[in-house]
């Protein structure tokens, strides 16, 4: 099947700018540890969400493909 490259370059987009660097950064090298379990939350919070978009977006595909493999006709 194909690869959920939408969900993957938004999470890569992200993470790569200034404040999801930040996030990530501060997860696990803060020096406080409230601000460390914050950013802990965010970030798992963040990755729960992105693989959840993956795997929809994952099912959409497959029903897209298995639609048009069968030739769904319009009624």
């Amino acid at each position: 099947m194909r690869w959920p490259w939408i969900s993957a370059l938004l999470g890569a987009v992200v993470i790569l700018t200034p404040p999801g660097r930040e996030i990530l950064h501060d997860a696990f090298f803060a020096s406080e540890a409230i601000s460390r379990n914050i950013a802990q939350f965010l970030v798992y919070a963040g990755l729960a969400i992105l693989v959840l978009m993956g795997l929809l977006e994952w099912l959409v595909r497959v029903l897209v493909s298995r639609r048009r493999a069968r030739g769904a006709t319009t009624t």
